[in-house]
């Protein structure tokens, strides 16, 4: 399994962190809508990520849902059928949340920088620092502390879980609903 280091925080806005992360980039941006499906999975997450109705990824992966850099472990396979895939493992699992986002991408050295516009949620920034095999999740952590700074994240942006456990927190008749 692939590892990294991760934090994901609440932001303003993309705008407003949008040249800090092209100035610390050095690819991107890169542009792409995602819709990723959730289902029941007792031993991690288990989430269907569709780009469009010929490609997506079935991705499955383990972390602490705790807050500021955590590692992630995860396995990824492509698929050219997500909508079918979607259907099969909603009939065999059940969906547990489905999470629709527009997401700019910067690759700045190992690691990337995700800025998330989340349905229904807001603006949000990840971050995911490549491990090495063998290397300490210590080392992404200090990486990823690094470009927080850089972006200027503070401790009191950053938020535990993952998206779909924040939809399910909202209420339906709560407006923040797109």
């Amino acid at each position: 399994m692939e590892r990294n280091v991760e934090i994901k925080a609440r932001i303003r806005s993309i705008e407003s962190i949008f040249p800090k992360a092209a100035g610390i980039a050095d690819a991107g941006p890169e542009e792409t809508n995602q819709d990723d499906t959730f289902f029941s999975c007792e031993s991690g997450r288990l989430k269907l990520r569709a780009f469009s109705p010929g490609r997506g990824e079935l991705i499955f992966y383990h972390r602490a849902d705790r807050k500021g850099p955590k590692e992630s472990f995860y396995l990824v396979s492509p698929t050219a059928a997500p909508d079918a895939l979607r259907e099969c493992l909603s009939l065999a699992y059940g969906q547990a949340g489905r999470v629709r986002k527009k997401r700019t991408l910067f690759l700045a050295g190992r690691t990337r920088i995700h800025l998330d516009r989340v349905q229904g949620l807001g603006d949000f920034l990840e971050l995911e620092v490549m491990l090495e095999d063998g290397e300490p999740a210590e080392a992404g952590e200090a990486v990823a502390q690094e470009i927080m700074k850089e972006l200027g994240i503070g401790p009191d942006q950053l938020i535990d879980g993952a998206y779909v456990d924040l939809l399910a927190s909202v209420k339906p008749d709560s407006g923040n609903c797109d």
